[in-house]
């Protein structure tokens, strides 16, 4: 009798923590090149649900505003409270140029104050990124509901997320 109890034990229990760890993770396929040189069409990520604060740069998962349906994954470059600038092609945060993750010039100018809860949210490929907070505006934190955690396919060798 112990000695079926044991690995049906051991089974359940494996499980429900496979079962735990996969209710917290969501799978992604990139479906266009916003992202790159960091995530590409093809790549297969897992996000988590965003938990605790955002920092500058992490790379987030949320609802286009006008299309429900449709998610969208960009950079948050820009933090509550902060003014983000786009000038001459370039990118300052209250004043201090932020420009580490571009892949191109960032077009067009403009200027965006964020609220006490608001993020400002880049492709990294910025001449073909169309969909993100120059087009959108700030898009509020909490609708950033999950957090890039990993790429695995393909193997991210030689790129850098």
């Amino acid at each position: 009798m112990r000695k079926v109890l044991l690995p049906l034990v051991l089974v359940a229990f494996a499980a429900l923590a496979v079962a735990r760890l996969a209710s917290g993770v969501r799978r992604y396929a990139i479906a266009e090149h916003s992202m790159q040189p960091a995530l590409g069409a093809g790549d297969w990520v897992l996000a988590r649900p965003v938990a605790g604060s955002l920092q500058r740069g992490d790379i987030v998962i949320f609802g286009h505003p006008r299309r429900p349906a449709f998610e969208l994954i960009k950079r948050v470059i820009g933090l509550p409270g902060e003014r983000v600038t786009i000038s001459g092609g370039a990118v300052e945060i209250d004043g201090r140029s932020l420009d580490r993750w571009a892949a191109g010039t960032t077009l067009p100018d403009g200027s965006w104050d964020l609220g006490p809860d608001e993020l400002f949210v880049l492709g990294d490929n910025r001449a073909l990124s169309a969909a993100d907070s120059r087009e959108l505006g700030p898009i509020p934190e909490g609708a950033a509901g999950w957090k890039l955690w990993c790429r695995y396919r393909p193997l991210p060798i030689n790129r850098s997320l």
